[in-house]
């Protein structure tokens, strides 16, 4: 796997550590775009955190920032990255497939 696209794995499961950054995202999957004020009327999360949050998203490129009406960003989900984190997660899974499938032979040949 190239670096940049570790890199940018790295990135996107930094940011889905955190549950407030999870359900931002989620917030923004279920709504569509919306700015900070809009994320804190429905999450128990205070407007400036989650702009705090919405900046390590932006960083991560899990969201996108566009200028909105009397001066208010909006925030926009960017898949991309979340699709190189499958990626790498995928490449983990077929790396252990084929160990697992052998100790799992291994074992029912035990019995």
């Amino acid at each position: 796997m190239p670096p940049d696209t570790e890199a940018v794995a790295e990135q996107v499961f930094t940011a889905l550590a955190d549950p407030s950054r999870r359900a931002i995202l989620a917030a923004l999957a279920t709504t569509g775009p919306a700015t900070a004020t809009d994320l804190a009327d429905h999450l128990p999360i205070s407007r400036q955190a989650i702009a705090k949050h919405l900046a390590l998203l932006s960083e991560a490129g899990l969201v996108t920032a566009e200028p909105g009406e009397r001066r208010r960003v909006r925030y926009r989900l960017r898949s991309a990255p979340m699709r190189v984190a499958q990626q790498f997660l995928a490449a983990l899974a077929r790396d252990w497939d084929g160990p697992l499938d052998a100790l799992k032979n291994h074992l029912d040949l035990s019995d």
